[in-house]
Order: C-alpha cells, then sequence, then structure tokens
C-alpha cells in the first residue's frame, strides 16, 4: 500500500478547514515552533502512543517530511490507512512564507 502524501501548497489549502494534524518531531523542536493546531505525539514515543490517534484522516509533519513518513508508514503496518505525510514538512511550511506557534501541545 501506498502512502498519500501533499505538497506544503496542497496542505496549505487544506490547513484551516479543521484537519488532524500531529507533528512527529521531538519536543523541544516541536516547541520552538509547530504549523497552528499541530499535536506533537514524537517518533520516538509513537509506538506508545498509537491508541491516542482518532479515526479518520490523520495528517503527519516533521521538519522537512522523513519522520513523519515514517509514522504514515507505522500507522498503515497496525491498520490505519488514512494517513496523509505532508512533503517538505515545517521548513517547506515557513519557506512558503506561512507563521508558526511557540510552546506545548495545545489544551
Amino acid at each position: 500500500m501506498s502512502i498519500s502524501e501533499i505538497s506544503i501548497a496542497e496542505f496549505m489549502s487544506i490547513h484551516s478547514q479543521g484537519i488532524y494534524l500531529v507533528d512527529v518531531r521531538e519536543i523541544d523542536e516541536y516547541e520552538s515552533g509547530h504549523v497552528a493546531g499541530a499535536i506533537n505525539i514524537p517518533l520516538s514515543e509513537f509506538s506508545s502512543r498509537l491508541s491516542e490517534l482518532p479515526g479518520g484522516t490523520i495528517y503527519m509533519i516533521c521538519r522537512s517530511g522523513g519522520r513523519s513518513m515514517q509514522a504514515c508508514e507505522f500507522c498503515v503496518d497496525n491498520g490505519m490507512s488514512d494517513v496523509v505525510n505532508i512533503a517538505g514538512g515545517t521548513l517547506g511550511w515557513v519557506s512558503a512564507g506561512n507563521e508558526v506557534v511557540f510552546g506545548g501541545n495545545p489544551e
């Protein structure tokens, strides 16, 4: 099964539509700037926190797209097929002129 992947431009067009976005970078990376609305589940904790993910489509982001693809592959290997990798990651988001927010997970 292939993993769905979207570009930063495609992600920008859906970001404000109430999507479920997971940032798989480590906590310090996430806190130093992430896409608004992203929930942090570090890749290093991903296997033990898989049950926290809801049903429906889940979008994954990291720094540039590698770790988020690993998270997508892990989800697919564990029976979750509706995952989408964001190619270019947070670096691509910022390079496209978008802002990030700082701090921990939203309450």
